[in-house]
């Protein structure tokens, strides 16, 4: 059943104070997703939010299971997804409060499985494929515009471009991680976000993140380093800004009709031997 078009991935605070959210339990052939899918309108466009770590964030970056979590947008009928996260800036002009929208993707996460195509058999019998996808450029280029043009139209200046580097988490970096990170010419770091963007590559599906950093990770400054409290902090104070620039980039998106990015010609030719819903 068809009951939703852009997928939203986020905390309660994006999706808890709309009116007539239906709850939705949906399962997938890869388990459950971190929870159920919370089904709304924003902007005369059909949304299904997703709570990335559950609602109470019970679970770890390390511990989500993102294929059940993407299958089940998918499932309700999303083919564009936004997934904002909290990042830390490697760079002493990326401090708190700023908004980058990344162009590019870097992973360093060691345990999470990040394919659908593998070749083996499903719990439900089915055989996928083994299929090997570009992904170059991770993230939707319309997508990018839509969020860079609904930032700037709230007075939030975003940063146009940059990497995202994805790692295992739970625990912050060492300052000496940190400094290798920025020395590689990375411009911010996260526990999430990946390996959500492949994944939604893999399903046919548009891809976004517009990143908020609510500190400086370790290597970047002085002091005690990163706090889990540091980071809640700022991001509550952002929550607000990010939820109206999120809504904005909702109903600038191009409908499915008028959908022609890479991302939605993914896996044109290929037979990927299951069937997608």
């Amino acid at each position: 059943m068809v009951n939703a078009e852009i997928g939203v991935i986020g905390g309660s605070g994006l999706y808890s104070f709309l009116e007539d959210v239906t709850e939705v339990r949906v399962d997938t052939p890869y388990g459950r997703p971190s929870d159920s899918l919370f089904l709304g309108e924003v902007g005369g466009r059909r949304v299904a939010f997703l709570p990335r770590h559950g609602r109470g964030h019970h679970l770890p970056p390390h511990r989500i299971n993102y294929r059940a979590n993407m299958w089940a947008l998918r499932s309700v009928g999303v083919r564009q997804v936004l997934g904002p996260c909290a990042v830390g800036g490697l760079r002493p002009e990326y401090g708190p409060g700023t908004l980058l929208v990344p162009d590019q993707l870097v992973d360093r996460t060691k345990a999470r499985t990040q394919t659908y195509y593998d070749g083996e058999v499903r719990a439900d019998g089915a055989e996928p494929n083994v299929l090997h996808l570009g992904f170059a450029d991770p993230y939707c280029p319309a997508g990018r515009r839509a969020a860079l043009a609904a930032a700037r139209a709230k007075s939030w200046d975003p940063v146009d471009g940059g990497t995202l580097v994805v790692v295992e988490g739970p625990r912050f970096s060492t300052r000496a991680e940190s400094r290798w990170h920025a020395a590689m010419g990375w411009s911010v770091v996260g526990m999430t976000g990946h390996p959500e963007a492949v994944l939604a590559r893999e399903l046919g599906l548009c891809y976004t993140t517009t990143t908020l950093v609510t500190d400086l990770d370790a290597g970047a400054e002085a002091g005690e380093g990163v706090s889990h409290g540091e980071v809640l902090k700022v991001f509550a104070a952002n929550v607000d800004r990010l939820r109206s620039v999120l809504f904005d980039v909702v109903a600038a998106l191009p409908a499915e009709a008028d959908r022609d990015c890479p991302c939605s010609h993914a896996l044109d030719g290929l037979e990927t031997g299951i069937e997608l819903p």
